[in-house]
């Protein structure tokens, strides 16, 4: 699952981006308005954690466009005022979420996790397809109960795939979902990462749709 981090605080933003990173998220920075609203605009995002004190353009203001635009990823909007003004502005902005700093890392975290499932029509932390589970909170899978150990680009290829469950999904849509912006991508090595996932998950749950991509769906 793909993040941007659009906040202007060099030190906070590398928390940030370490703290996604560290929970198995890729994590793009935009420090200022104007590339967020470029990035926002042009990737492909599960996610967005915005802040509202942009230099270059406001927070508000880019959401507002993004909104505009029809891009539907979900906003969590972080400003340091706080009021309850800002918090209704952001809202009919088009926010999903509100924090206020300073913050918890683990709160953030936990809202992302919650934002994300709701985006995908999950309630519940835990994602299941047949026997396959996979715990949003602490990454844990497990298949019949058993815990399955995967690196870490089988990892984002699965969860991704459990959030998304009943579509059917490219290589080019998990490539771009799984790399950081800066990242080498390449398309071909979902391939490999897929039939990994298969032979450590050993239950029908992951097919392929001839010239169209892969689909995950318990038969």
């Amino acid at each position: 699952m793909r993040i941007l981090v659009a906040e202007d605080d060099s030190n906070l933003r590398r928390q940030l981006i370490q703290a996604l990173n560290e929970a198995g998220y890729v994590a793009d920075p935009a420090p200022d308005g104007l590339e967020a609203a470029f990035m926002g605009e042009t990737e492909p995002y599960d996610a967005i954690v915005l802040d509202l004190g942009l230099p270059g353009r406001d927070g508000l203001s880019v959401l507002r466009d993004w909104r505009a635009a029809g891009r539907t990823m979900p906003v969590l909007i972080l400003t340091a005022r706080g009021t309850w003004q800002e918090k209704v502005e952001g809202m009919d902005a088009g926010a999903d979420d509100y924090l206020a700093k300073p913050f918890r890392m683990e709160e953030l975290l936990a809202r992302l996790r919650a934002l994300i499932r709701r985006a995908g029509g999950q309630a519940s932390p835990a994602l299941t397809c047949g026997p396959v589970s996979l715990d949003t909170r602490t990454g844990r899978v497990t298949v019949a109960g058993h815990s399955v150990t995967l690196t870490a680009h089988e990892q984002r290829v699965l969860t991704y795939m459990m959030h998304h469950q009943g579509r059917i999904l490219s290589r080019t849509e998990l490539t771009e979902h799984i790399y950081a912006q800066d990242f080498d991508r390449d398309s071909n090595t979902i391939e490999v990462f897929i039939g990994r996932l298969r032979r450590k998950l050993g239950a029908p749950v992951i097919h392929t749709e001839r010239g169209q991509g892969y689909r995950m769906e318990a038969v």
